[in-house]
Parts: C-alpha cells; structure tokens; sequence
C-alpha cells in the first residue's frame, strides 16, 4: 500500500514534460510564426509612399546612401550609356543601361502615334511610386525616355525556368510561391485604392501578357513595370473602362470584357460596354495558379483558396470579393498552413 504513493510519483514527471513540450512547440510556432510573416510584411511593408525612404521626386541606388533627384535630360543623355536591347514591344524600346557603374533599363518610345500610351505609363509610374513599383530613376518627356531601376530575374515570365536554377531550387517551396501571389494580390489591391483611384489593369488579356507586366527582384518579391493601359474608373461619376478598342476572346479575359451580342452580331466597339475593376479579379486564380506551379504542397494551397477563386469567377462582377478580400484570405492561408507545418500534431496533442 505504502508503494502506490510512490508510483504515482514517478508517473508526475512525464506528464509535466509533455506540457513543457507543448508550451516548446507553441513558442515555436509563434517565432516561426512571427519571422515568416515578418518576411511577408518585407514585401509589402516598406514605406509606403517610397521603397528607399526617399521624398517624392528622388532615389536611391545600391548601397549609396544619399537620395539623388530624378535624372534629367540632360543628365540621362550625359551619364547613362546603352549596352544592349533587351526588349521591345508595341510602345517601347528596352536598352540595358549603366549609370555610374549601376546597371539600369532606358525605355525609349518606339512609335510615335503610340506617345499618349508612352506618356500616361510615365505619369502613372511617377504617380504611383511604392512599394509596389518599379523604382523610377528619371526621364525625359521630349525625347519619349524613361529609366527604370534594373532587376536582373526579368519580368515572371521566367519565374519556373529562375527556379530550376540550382542556386534558386531552395526558393522552390509552396510557401515562397504563395507569398509571390501575394505580393501579385498585394499590387492589384494598391491600384485598385490607389492615390490618383482605382485602376484597371487593362494589359492583361492572356496569362503570358500578365507575367510581362510584372519583375521578379533578387530578393524574391513582385514589382509592377508596366503602367502603360492604366485607366480610371470612377463609379460614383458613372466613369467605367474599356481595355483597347478591338474584340477581346478566350476564358482568361472577363465575361464582361467579351463581345454580348454573339456570333451573328459583327464587333463594334461603340455598342460594347464598359466595366469596372472587377475584370482583374476575374483573372487573379489564374495568375495564382501560375504562380503555385506543381510543387509539394501546391495542391493543399489550392484547395483552402477554393472557395474565395470561386467567387473570383463568379459571372456576375458585383458579387466577385475585392483585392483587399482576396489578400486576407491569401494571407489567412499562409498563417494556417505554416502553423500546421509547424506543428503537425497540435491538434492531436491539444
């Protein structure tokens, strides 16, 4: 009898481990926790109005510390040298660039009759200047010139092939290509409550012309470039969008977007009608789907963003959830799934 006090003793021991165990686990889960969203905060959490805390108006370049005022014309014609083409499209002419031993992207206007598309990518980019976009160095509205800050990973479009580079296979995981998807969310959400409004981005009638909109950085994040068909929609004035003139088809584009009047009817782009923002909503789960590729983990990603891709699809514009809607969930998922990672048997245990 004087045995069983004793006994009971003993069993004490492994049960206060366990619990300190749990109390271990959680801890854990809150610094992993708090160091991956800490990273995602890096990606969209930079000084708003500026990413190198410059004002309006100035930059800074690698590892220079002082902000220096946007290139003038003359300072472009008289500092930046062209090393080589590295694109071009219907508006412009890419050079890659060097100025003072920095490497930069000149965009020179390559069809004049294209010069009022040239120039609203270029009030665009001053205007909206963040965290989201590109970094801009200077310009020259006389000579149709724009130079841009230098990303070498290029535009998305070459995000899978970057990611088979060995020095980048570690980048390759289901969590860092859902935190690019939502640096992609994260830029739809700034234009669509941006300051000059909201915005549509109307140079997005395929998957491919999406991703050539957009660079990847060397530190892994999402920036827009391409500002060019940027237009405003303004609800309360009755003021809606058309992307283009010509008769836009396929899936990927919005049911708005497409021709109403069937087959039997011949395109006329004064009987079309104009939408709103919503068309990039429409869109988002196919970027994203890009964007998660076919990766352990992928699949598990996509099936808790079932639901709101559903709603993004939904025919009927009003009821597709905002950018900002679309963000929380995204952001919802990272949280849950990171801590399920982290700790596998939580449920269990709890």
């Amino acid at each position: 009898m004087e045995k069983k006090p004793h006994s009971a003793k003993r069993e004490s021991p492994p049960r206060e481990a366990s619990a300190a165990l749990l109390v271990l686990l959680v801890l854990l889960l809150n610094a992993l926790l708090y160091l991956y969203l800490s990273e995602l905060r890096g990606s969209s959490g930079r000084a708003e109005a500026e990413p190198s805390l410059c004002p309006f108006g100035y930059f800074r370049l690698g590892s220079v510390k002082n902000c220096s005022p946007w290139l003038s014309c003359e300072a472009i014609n008289r500092e930046v040298r062209k090393l080589k083409c590295v694109g071009e499209g219907a508006v412009k002419k890419v050079f890659l660039s060097e100025w003072k031993e920095n490497k930069v992207v000149l965009s020179q206007l390559t069809n004049i009759e294209l010069k009022d598309d040239f120039l609203h990518g270029l009030k665009m980019l001053k205007a909206l200047q963040s965290r989201h976009v590109v970094r801009l160095l200077g310009y020259c509205e006389k000579q149709f010139t724009i130079l841009t800050e230098y990303h070498p990973l290029g535009s998305l479009r070459g995000l899978n092939e970057t990611l088979h580079i060995p020095k980048y296979k570690g980048m390759n995981t289901w969590h860092r290509r859902l935190m690019l998807a939502i640096d992609y969310v994260s830029i739809i959400r700034y234009l669509h409550s941006s300051p000059l409004g909201t915005l549509v981005m109307c140079d997005s009638n395929d998957l491919d012309k999406v991703l050539s909109q957009y660079l990847l950085t060397s530190d892994f994040h999402v920036l827009v470039n391409d500002l060019d068909a940027l237009p405003l929609v303004n609800k309360s004035s009755g003021r809606l969008v058309k992307c283009g003139h010509r008769e836009l088809r396929g899936e990927f584009v919005a049911p708005e977007q497409r021709w109403p009047y069937g087959e039997d009817v011949p395109f006329d782009d004064d009987l079309m009608p104009p939408y709103d923002e919503k068309t990039d909503i429409w869109k988002i789960p196919d970027v994203s789907n890009f964007f998660l590729g076919h990766v352990e983990g992928s699949d598990i990603v996509r099936l808790h963003l079932f639901d709101i891709h559903t709603a993004c699809k939904k025919t009927d514009p009003a009821k597709r959830p905002s950018a900002q809607e679309i963000l929380d969930t995204y952001r919802k998922v990272l949280t849950l799934l990171i801590r399920e990672v982290a700790m596998p048997g939580t449920r269990e245990m709890l």
